[in-house]
């Protein structure tokens, strides 16, 4: 078990040998959509590799969702299968949101020997899910809210 510093020493030295290995800048947060990110995670079970919409506008964000679930067969035949689709998904802070994610159960951020399973992982989903994105981006930003 580790001390809470410890814990964050650990993530902080993790989240840099991902960044030496795969030194490039991710579109994360650069979507050019409020609320509509691409996200990385990782704890002591699993890695995930992540879209969240989380407009407060609850009609902005089922929209957003509806597009890229619109997509879903090619999204998962020519970018990234067993994708999971969350209309509404509940975050510890009580919020909503819409979130779809891929994940790699039974790996460790704690545990230095998963660090490149995790990864490549993160490589692999991440890339697939941009080059997804920069193909389909004005189609999703494309939303009528009347």
């Amino acid at each position: 078990m580790y001390s809470k510093e410890e814990a964050q020493r650990l993530k902080r030295e993790f989240w840099i040998a991902f960044a030496e290995k795969y030194p490039r800048k991710w579109l994360l947060y650069d979507t050019k959509i409020k609320d509509f990110s691409f996200k990385f995670f990782v704890d002591n079970k699993k890695a995930q590799v992540l879209i969240d919409i989380e407009s407060r506008n609850d009609q902005k964000r089922i929209a957003y969702f509806e597009k890229l679930e619109a997509l879903r067969t090619i999204l998962e035949e020519e970018f990234v299968k067993d994708l999971v689709f969350e209309k509404n998904f509940f975050l510890e802070n009580g919020k909503t949101i819409s979130r779809i994610w891929i994940e790699k159960t039974d790996v460790s951020v704690s545990n230095r020997n998963y660090w490149d399973i995790i990864f490549d992982f993160f490589n692999d989903k991440m890339a697939a899910l941009e080059l997804f994105y920069a193909e389909y981006d004005e189609f999703i930003k494309d939303i009528d809210l009347d």
